[in-house]
């Protein structure tokens, strides 16, 4: 049964983008079939990508498909894309100007939804109310899952003063933050990051828990 993690946030910059592009190479990496929509209309993943097959030796159907979509039909899009089965996972890097109806749409095809935030006060501020956002679909889908990710954490940062940045939060907080690499922040669409897999199997078992 494919299912679909949506990253969400009230604003550009909080790594919904480099987390969903980690996410998809690693799912993609451990023999998944996997599909990443963007719906941000720049489509800038889909440019990305056709630069490094250009770049490489890279066989395109070997690798994940990179989509575009926009607010209003990403619903719709991810209807059909579950009636086909052709995917176990589908991953969407949402833009941030969202609209509440469209968060309320995504949220309702989605199987959780993943609000990734460091601990700066703009970007707890921002994601809390993310968090206040997503309540209307939270209401209606009562299984929806909906995750914290600490993103961009130092890494002599504990897990106690992680924790305690984000109690306020009423979401799961994943226990395992991705640290503040360069590496993670220059992604690619083809090479999975292989530091990247305890924070997918993370993600995993708290979707499975569900």
């Amino acid at each position: 049964m494919t299912k679909v993690l949506s990253f969400i946030s009230r604003k550009g910059g909080t790594g919904k983008t480099t987390n969903a592009i980690n996410l998809a190479t690693m799912l993609n990496n451990l023999g998944h079939r996997v599909a990443l929509i963007e719906t941000d209309t720049n489509y800038t993943l889909n440019t990305l990508r056709k630069m490094e097959v250009y770049k490489s030796s890279a066989k395109e159907d070997s690798l994940f498909e990179i989509l575009g979509s926009e607010d209003s039909k990403i619903a719709s899009d991810l209807k059909a894309m579950r009636e086909s089965d052709s995917y176990d996972f589908i991953i969407v890097d949402s833009a941030g100007k969202t609209t509440d109806e469209g968060i309320k749409k995504l949220c309702l095809e989605s199987d959780a939804v993943i609000v990734p935030t460091s601990l700066t006060q703009n970007d707890l501020l921002v994601t809390y109310q993310t968090i206040v956002d997503l309540s209307p679909a939270r209401e209606l889908k009562e299984d929806l899952r909906i995750m914290v990710l600490p993103n961009r954490i130092h890494s002599l940062t504990g897990s106690k003063t992680i924790m305690d940045a984000l109690s306020n939060l009423d979401a799961h907080i994943l226990e395992v933050p991705v640290p503040q690499k360069n590496l993670f922040v220059n992604f690619s669409t083809i090479m999975a990051e292989k530091e990247y897999l305890e924070i997918a199997k993370e993600i995993l078992k708290e979707l499975n828990h569900g």
